[in-house]
C-alpha cells in the first residue's frame, strides 16, 4: 500500500478524515445554504455572534458554525444537536431544514472573480470579460451555476415551511429584521439588544480587522494573496459602477426569469 493510501485509511479508521460532500446527516440538522461569494462567511458570523456566548473570529468559526467541506468526520459526529452546517451545494435531499441565502448575480460575479484571484486559482491575465462568460457556464466553482444553483434549491423547496429564502440585500438593508427571522426558523433565542450586539460584532469593519489579525488561521484565507481582502466591499449594487454594461447584460439576458422572481432589477436589454 502506498504511503498516502495508508495515511488516508488511518486518518478514516480515526475519523480525521475530511468528510466533504459524504458526511453523514441527521434528522435534526439545519443548514446554511448558498451560491459562493452569496454572503455565507457574514451570515455564519451573524449566526455564531448570537448563538454563542463567546468572541468570534476566522479562528474558530470553523468550529462554531462548521463546514463540513473543511472537517473530519469525527469532529462533525461530536457537535452538540442540533448543528447548523454551512453549505454551497445545490439541491440536496438530506438537508432537511435550509436557509437559503440568495444575492444579486451581477454582484457575485465580481466577488467571486476577486476571490478566485485571492485563492489563485485564476491568474491576473484572466480579464472579467473572460470570467463572466465562465461564470455564465458554471466553469467558475464546484457547485454549478449561480442559476442551477439557485434554481434547484427554489424549484425543489419553495413553499416549504422548512426552507427560508434570505435576500443578501434585505440582511444589508434591514439587518435586525431580517435576522430576526433567521433566528427564529432556527430556533435561536436572542433579544433585540443581543441581535445588535451579534451585527456590530459582525460588520465588515469588524471582520476586516479579524481577517487581518487572523489571515493564517482560516481555512478561506491561509495561503492565499494577502494584497486582495476577504472581506471586500461587502454592499449591493456594486456591479452598477464594478461591471461593463455588456457585461450585466450578458447575466440579464441569460437569468432573467430567475432574477426577476428574487425582486432583483433589470436595467439592461433583457426582456
Amino acid at each position: 500500500m502506498a504511503l498516502g493510501q495508508l495515511k488516508y485509511a488511518v486518518n478514516y479508521i480515526l475519523g480525521l478524515d475530511r468528510v466533504g460532500r459524504g458526511f453523514t446527516t441527521f434528522e435534526d440538522d439545519m443548514f446554511l445554504v448558498s451560491y459562493p461569494r452569496s454572503g455565507n462567511t457574514w451570515v455564519r458570523f451573524l449566526l455564531a455572534n448570537l448563538r454563542y456566548n463567546q468572541s468570534v473570529g476566522f479562528a474558530n468559526i470553523n468550529r462554531l458554525l462548521a463546514d463540513p467541506a473543511v472537517s473530519t468526520s469525527r469532529f462533525l459526529e461530536k457537535l452538540p444537536r442540533p448543528r447548523i452546517l454551512k453549505s454551497h451545494e445545490p439541491f440536496d435531499v438530506r438537508f432537511r431544514k435550509v436557509v437559503y441565502l440568495v444575492r444579486d448575480p451581477r454582484d457575485v460575479v465580481l466577488s467571486e472573480y476577486y476571490f478566485n484571484l485571492k485563492k489563485m486559482y485564476i491568474n491576473r491575465s484572466v480579464s472579467l470579460d473572460q470570467f463572466v462568460a465562465r461564470f455564465i457556464a458554471g466553469e467558475t466553482s464546484a457547485y454549478g451555476s449561480w442559476w442551477e444553483n439557485v434554481a434547484s434549491w427554489i424549484a425543489a423547496r419553495q413553499g416549504n415551511p422548512a426552507f427560508l429564502l434570505v435576500r443578501y440585500e434585505d440582511l444589508l438593508s434591514d439587518p435586525i429584521i431580517t435576522l430576526a427571522k433567521v433566528a427564529e426558523f432556527l430556533a435561536i433565542q436572542a433579544d433585540e439588544e443581543r441581535m445588535k450586539a451579534a451585527v456590530e460584532r459582525s460588520s465588515a469593519e469588524s471582520m476586516r480587522m479579524l481577517e487581518q489579525e487572523q489571515f493564517d488561521q482560516w481555512t478561506g484565507t491561509k495561503n492565499t494573496d494577502k494584497d486582495i481582502p476577504f472581506v471586500r466591499e461587502a454592499k449591493s449594487g456594486g456591479w452598477k459602477q464594478s461591471l461593463a454594461r455588456h457585461l450585466a447584460d450578458k447575466i440579464e439576458i441569460e437569468w432573467f426569469p430567475l432574477m426577476n422572481f428574487l425582486g432583483y432589477e433589470v436595467t439592461g436589454s433583457a426582456p
